[in-house]
């Protein structure tokens, strides 16, 4: 062995010479077309992903390939991107994924004045107001009750826009929606923690961003299945959907679902705060105004074929998404005639509660000009309404809120595919 060099520093060719380590990633970044860098620590960075998918071996057999690393990263061929609108939210690549998991990099964020840095040694919780013993508990006090895990979508109430244009994606129609498994704690074990008052009916959930976003919650749900969540896909929440730690109201608006939460209040009324009364309420035809309309209801979406695909004649795997913050999906129908006639689709496992749910229909297009569009039901027998249905029940559509329409796609003879823009006078 040369003086100075370790048996890390030396591998062989097949025929037993002899290489530097140093030679052979000089030789992979000639072979690749891609640059290698190597760190101080000994490992191998790629960089340019770009010119990576441009120039890759012709035989990957015959190239070295990179070095384990700290942090995974993407194939340089796959890109799916958040979708950037007016500096308060990124939307979900829904036409990009696969499963009904989210990545954590991929989930909707929505925000009122920014994303808070906050240090996770310094983050408090202060439970007070209608309890026993009023507590403050740290992020390691959170962690150190039993942990509970679920799976559940998350949707901002103004998520679904059905009055988009026709070269609307399913990320442009529904982005602000994505589905993660949550890991905290039962928000039930800390109120039995502090003592919550029998006559306690409802609590203010208060975030710890510029904007102090709070939301009214009645207390049933926090004896149900609301949790703190402090971690997110195995991972701890990121920082735009609430670290270090969020409130999770399975199956309601993503509003009320509180981030980087520091602070819960308990009353025997509702708090009255601005995100309920002069946002997040719904206006009726009667005049009135629906307010605490937190239960995300049955919704669907047609993922693919969606713009801006164009299909070819013959077997057509239609796929989506449904729905619910009742419950389970039972069923998802999907019609290939503009609404005419409808057949059920297939779903796929898991079917979880208050989860997305994908489902499948194969369907032999013919090369005629159609629609085509999906509507699910739910374990408690409610149907995803028409947009017409919808407008009857409400009046004119003077909201953006829970606005969750069966959706439709117009294929042309061409085969393009392009969104059907609803008119919601």
């Amino acid at each position: 062995m040369d003086k100075g060099k370790t048996s890390k520093d030396k591998l062989h060719h097949k025929d037993g010479k002899k290489i530097s380590r140093r030679a052979m990633l000089t030789g992979m970044a000639g072979a690749a077309g891609t640059i290698l860098v190597q760190t101080a620590a000994g490992q191998v960075n790629q960089t340019n992903p770009t010119q990576a998918a441009q120039e890759v071996p012709d035989d990957p057999t015959k190239v070295q390939g990179l070095w384990p690393s700290e942090r995974g990263t993407r194939s340089p061929f796959e890109q799916p991107n958040r979708q950037v609108r007016n500096l308060t939210s990124s939307r979900t690549p829904h036409q990009d994924l696969f499963g009904t998991i989210t990545p954590s990099d991929l989930h909707y964020e929505r925000h009122h004045a920014g994303v808070p840095s906050i240090n996770p040694e310094r983050y408090e919780l202060l439970i007070h107001g209608m309890v026993e013993r009023p507590m403050t508990f740290s992020l390691a006090d959170l962690k150190r009750f039993p942990a509970v895990s679920r799976i559940c979508f998350l949707e901002c109430s103004g998520s679904q826009q059905p009055s988009s244009g026709e070269h609307s994606t399913p990320q442009d129609i529904a982005g602000l929606m994505s589905q993660s498994e949550w890991t905290g704690v039962k928000l039930s074990t800390l109120f039995r923690e502090v003592g919550v008052k029998p006559e306690a009916t409802w609590f203010l959930a208060e975030g710890s961003d510029a904007a102090m976003l709070s939301r009214s919650i009645p207390v049933r749900k926090a004896w149900g299945d609301a949790m703190i969540a402090y971690a997110q896909n195995g991972e701890a929440v990121r920082p735009e959907n609430g670290y270090p730690a969020r409130l999770l109201l399975p199956g309601w608006e993503g509003n009320a679902s509180v981030k980087w939460l520091r602070r819960i209040e308990l009353s025997d009324r509702p708090f009255m705060t601005r995100e309920e009364t002069s946002k997040y309420s719904e206006p009726l035809k009667d005049g009135t105004i629906r307010q605490f309309s937190f239960v995300m209801d049955a919704s669907s979406l047609i993922t693919y074929p969606a713009y801006p695909v164009t299909l070819e004649k013959g077997w057509v795997e239609i796929r989506g998404l449904a729905w619910s913050g009742r419950g389970v999906i039972s069923r998802v129908e999907v019609s290939t005639d503009g609404g005419q006639t409808w057949g059920t689709a297939e779903l796929q496992a898991p079917i979880l509660p208050k989860a997305h749910t994908r489902f499948r229909y194969l369907w032999p297009w013919d090369g005629n000009k159609t629609e085509i569009m999906s509507r699910s039901f739910d374990e408690t027998g409610y149907r995803q309404p028409t947009a017409t249905e919808l407008i009857e029940s409400r009046g004119t559509a003077a909201t953006p809120y829970h606005l969750n329409a069966i959706t439709a796609w117009k294929i042309d003879q061409s085969g393009q595919v392009t969104y059907r823009s609803e008119q919601w006078e």
